[in-house]
């Protein structure tokens, strides 16, 4: 195993955190609002969860591919690879990222899964946390 083959690697990582994140972080947000979760308010939090399922539904709708799929297949072709040689726990991640459904399928997904994300907002708003007074007054 060369350099680039587990650069390779450790990009399906990447992306495989990025979607944890993303499905993760819908069903915290969900279990968090019925168990009253204050963390789950958390502005920053739920701000970088709606950019990350909102710029995976705009690559979506433009048939933009994932700039961390075409890092990971230039990796793989430096490497000597194709797409079904990488190591196994790259093959396994890999496998767990993509399934074999044609691309419209995944654009309807993403699109009600962004859907949700959004809705959350109204079922579970964010807040900000006010400045406390530092004067004592």
């Amino acid at each position: 195993m060369n350099f680039y083959s587990l650069a390779a690697d450790a990009v399906v990582f990447v992306h495989a955190a990025y979607v944890g994140f993303v499905v993760l972080g819908l069903v915290a947000i969900l279990i968090g609002r019925m168990f009253g979760w204050k963390w789950i308010r958390n502005f920053w939090f739920r701000a970088a969860h709606l950019v990350m399922i909102g710029v995976v539904v705009v690559e979506s709708l433009f048939g933009i591919t994932c700039p961390l799929t075409t890092w990971e297949n230039s990796l793989r072709r430096a490497a000597g690879e194709s797409a079904r040689t990488e190591s196994f726990v790259g093959r396994w991640v890999h496998d767990l990222l993509f399934f074999d459904a044609p691309p419209w399928a995944f654009t309807v997904v993403y699109c009600l899964f962004g859907a949700i994300v959004l809705a959350t907002f109204l079922i579970a708003p964010p807040t900000r946390r006010r400045q406390e007074n530092t004067t004592g007054q």
